[in-house]
Formats: C-alpha cells, sequence, structure tokens
C-alpha cells in the first residue's frame, strides 16, 4: 500500500502521486490501478500520461456501487481501526495515524478477498428488497 495525503484533490495532486508511484514500482512490473470515477482521475492530462505507460492498466469501479469496492473496505479499515480511535488535535496528527496505519498494513498485508459467492449476495439482496416491499403499503399512499 503506498499512500501519500494532500490538501487538495485536483488532477494536479493526483499527476503528482502517480508519479510517485511509477518511481517506486520497478519498470518491469505490471500496474493495476483501481480507481473511482472521480473526475479527477478522468482529466486530459491523466489519461495522456497514463497512455505513455502500456504496463499500467487502469480499472474503475462501478458508479454507486462502493460496497463493491474493495478500496472502499481498506478505507473503512483505516477508519475504524485507526482513525476514530484516535484524537486528533491537528491535520499533521491525523496524517501520521494515516502514514502509521500504512506502515502496519504493509508488515503483512493481505488482500481483500469476498467470502461469499455472487449467488449469496444476491440472495441476500433479494430477501431485503423482500421485506423492504413487505413493509409498504400497497393502498397507493
Amino acid at each position: 500500500m503506498i499512500g501519500k495525503c494532500y490538501k487538495r484533490h485536483r488532477a494536479t495532486e493526483f499527476l503528482d502521486f502517480l508519479k510517485e508511484l511509477d518511481r517506486r514500482v520497478p519498470e518491469d512490473q505490471d500496474v493495476h490501478l483501481v480507481m473511482d470515477n472521480y473526475a479527477t482521475h478522468k482529466t486530459a492530462r491523466v489519461k495522456a500520461w497514463l497512455a505513455r505507460r502500456p504496463h499500467w492498466h487502469v480499472h474503475f469501479t462501478p458508479t454507486s456501487a462502493s460496497w463493491l469496492n474493495q478500496v472502499e473496505r481498506w478505507f473503512a479499515e483505516l477508519t475504524r481501526k485507526q482513525i476514530q480511535r484516535g484524537v486528533h488535535r491537528s491535520v499533521a496528527e491525523l496524517e501520521a495515524d494515516i502514514a502509521a496505519f500504512i506502515e502496519l498494513h504493509n508488515e503483512n498485508p493481505k488482500p481483500y478477498r469476498w467470502v461469499k459467492s455472487a449467488d449469496e449476495i444476491l440472495a441476500s439482496v433479494k430477501r431485503f428488497c423482500q421485506k423492504t416491499l413487505t413493509g409498504t403499503s400497497d393502498s397507493g399512499d
């Protein structure tokens, strides 16, 4: 996990982060970049920079489906295990806690994996929808 905190989230900062990744990842290694659909990730400058690096492969997460996103799962862990438990009197203290969490994570990194099949997940969604519909009135109210 490579992370960096920025005060702003513009294409300029994003390109700076991509360049940092490029310096730290060996040239002969493929890079799979998983991103959400934030406009900053899709600017002409970012697209041009990525196009010049054929060993970089971009994957966009589905729009409005953060529950599908394993990157969001990692941020949830960061929030639950580090940020919510801490007292941050400054942005610098918060950034230090984030960096410490990344360093600890990198000591023994494990990929996030689905533990249920797609059929099990869809069955759960179906049950939820049926419960929700059962609780609604069909009287036209």
